[in-house]
């Protein structure tokens, strides 16, 4: 009967199918749910040819794990000989999201044929005997040796790039890629400009098939207020590309920062405990013209800054960006606020004020250009000096948009968010030798 429903399926439209499920009980209907093959849209199923690495480079929430897992559970039910390595960033990563997570192996295809998980041999075993091996790409050395007829990797442009670690965890799997008669590896992530993605993109054509999709293309499978709020928060910015769209945002030739440099700075838990918090300001011309760029950053005892807000205003009056800095100053128990005066020096401070501002003020007169300031500061992330508590997408953005001794190349007229990071990090490591023209309100 099963059979029947499928042939009957196989032959309708998408919005036809899942109206006709309806005719099916409860039992024909979450077998047929399991049927990858039906439910599947073109981009997740494995493509044609005779490739060696398949790369799935898409938005959040396209689709990436489930179909990474029903390609391991095709590939382990045609196969009782399948060896099969799962690598992901972490070991708990594996396990949450390849594993045991809502899309991952445990969870798809009929429960009566799902594989048994061995968490302390981290084996995954199939009933016809194929098996799959997890491993941390934090590890690159458990690759080398063990050999595998296929493998699903996810996220890797996740994976830690210090001491080339992700190359070498890559590099360790590929070479131990040789049991069966066609070894192949798929690669699911989420597009950043790292050193593992790039050299991927750039394997001959015969070697690799890349899929490509964004988040809007599993619309039908995503809560509709998600996609609307996500698509507003990051819209059509550096970060809305490379995140929504599946877009592999290139850096521009010369730029200060660049993407891989952000991500190596970024960190995932709560900033150590800091001795200094500064608010720094770059107050727009005019409430019709740029954004004002108001950035938060702490100091720690060892000497490390850790960026904690961007809380820039855009098309405010005086009053709103006022406002905007007095409420980033309560709420980060700043002790200073440092607020750039060369439009307008008086103005600035007398606006501040206003809005019952009652730590420190100190007004800065820039001296050089935006990009000659931002090159020390720079040079400060090279050092890995500079940590991002959390992701800021406008600020990021216009950072990488900064490009030594040139003209700013990122969004807006202006790089006023990365401006105010500037005067932070200025404050809080580089003294008073970086800008000598200051005075204290």
């Amino acid at each position: 009967m099963i059979s029947e429903h499928l042939a009957i399926l196989e032959s309708l439209p998408p919005a036809e199918r899942r109206r006709k499920m309806n005719t099916f009980n409860d039992k024909e209907r979450d077998e047929l749910l399991t049927h990858w093959q039906l439910w599947a849209r073109p981009q997740q199923l494995p493509p044609p040819g005779d490739w060696r690495t398949w790369l799935i480079m898409a938005g959040r929430g396209f689709g990436k794990t489930r179909a990474g897992a029903e390609w391991v559970r095709a590939l382990a039910k045609a196969d009782p000989d399948a060896r099969i390595a799962l690598v992901g960033a972490t070991l708990p990563e594996v396990r949450a999201v390849m594993v045991e997570g809502e899309s991952g192996l445990l969870s798809v295809g009929p429960e009566r044929q799902r594989p048994r998980f061995e968490p302390s041999l981290r084996r995954i075993s199939w009933a016809n005997g194929a098996q799959a091996t997890i491993y941390s790409a934090l590890e690159p050395e458990t690759l080398r040796g063990p050999q595998h007829s296929h493998a699903w990797c996810d996220e890797v442009a996740k994976w830690d790039n210090a001491s080339a670690r992700a190359t070498r965890a890559w590099d360790n799997l590929l070479l131990g890629l040789r049991l069966g008669e066609r070894p192949r590896a798929l690669a699911t992530t989420t597009p950043r400009a790292v050193p593992l993605v790039t050299r991927l993109m750039a394997e001959p054509a015969e070697d690799i098939v890349i899929t490509r999709g964004s988040t809007e293309d599993n619309r039908d499978n995503l809560p509709a207020r998600f996609v609307n709020d996500i698509r507003r928060s990051f819209g059509r910015s550096l970060l809305g590309r490379q995140e929504l769209d599946g877009e592999l945002v290139a850096d521009i030739e010369g730029a200060l920062w660049t993407r891989a440099l952000l991500e190596t700075c970024r960190e995932d838990t709560a900033p150590p405990e800091l001795t200094r918090v500064v608010v720094a300001v770059d107050p727009p011309a005019s409430a019709s013209g740029d954004a004002c760029g108001i950035v938060v950053a702490g100091l720690t005892a060892e000497g490390s800054a850790h960026v904690l807000a961007d809380a820039s205003v855009e098309k405010a009056s005086p009053e709103r960006w006022a406002r905007a800095v007095a409420n980033a100053a309560q709420v980060w128990n700043a002790d200073r606020v440092v607020a750039e005066a060369n439009q307008g020096g008086a103005m600035v401070g007398s606006v501040l004020r206003a809005a019952q501002l009652s730590l420190p003020l100190k007004l800065v007169h820039a001296s050089r250009g935006k990009v000659a300031r931002a090159e020390p500061v720079a040079a400060l992330y090279e050092a890995g000096r500079v940590h991002h508590a959390g992701t800021f997408p406008a600020l990021e953005d216009e950072l990488c948009g900064l490009v030594a001794g040139g003209a700013y190349q990122g969004p807006g007229r202006s790089p006023d968010r990365a401006d105010a990071l500037v005067w932070a990090l200025t404050e809080l490591m580089l003294g008073k030798a970086l800008e000598p023209r200051v005075r204290i309100a």
